[in-house]
């Protein structure tokens, strides 16, 4: 199961790592946009949508951050066999079923591998009961 951990948490740093370069790529494209209005069009009608047009990329950037950050830092943790990362994860796999398709696997993998009691072991510390040698 610890190859497993490890495999969970390199998909939380990638799935995470998509969503902060999502969030930079609309703040890119809502200012480029913005900038574009501004320079194209002089009207009143573009001074009013020039700040729409920005606040609502920085929405978006601070949303999506807000959202993949928790997953970077769960997915470095389990990577280290952190104690709250597996508590972290087990949370953002429950958020993770609500993002379908990818997120859905994610999420029941992540339960998956969570949720077992050899896994549980590895993240207390205590050495895993042997299988009767025959």
């Amino acid at each position: 199961m610890a190859q497993h951990v490890k495999i969970l948490g390199i998909l939380h740093i990638v799935f995470s790592a998509l969503g902060i370069l999502a969030a930079i790529a609309i703040l890119g494209i809502m200012g480029g946009i913005a900038g574009l209005v501004g320079a194209t069009d002089h009207s009143q009608d573009s001074a009013v949508a020039i700040p729409i047009l920005g606040g609502i990329g920085v929405f978006l950037f601070i949303l999506l951050r807000v959202i993949s950050v928790p997953g970077l830092v769960a997915g470095i943790g389990l990577l280290n066999f952190r104690p709250w990362a597996r508590i972290l994860t087990i949370v953002l796999s429950a958020l993770d079923l609500l993002s379908i398709p990818l997120g859905t696997a994610l999420g029941i993998y992540g339960f998956w591998v969570l949720l077992n009691r050899e896994t549980e072991q590895l993240f207390s510390g205590a050495p895993a009961p042997m299988a009767p040698r025959y």
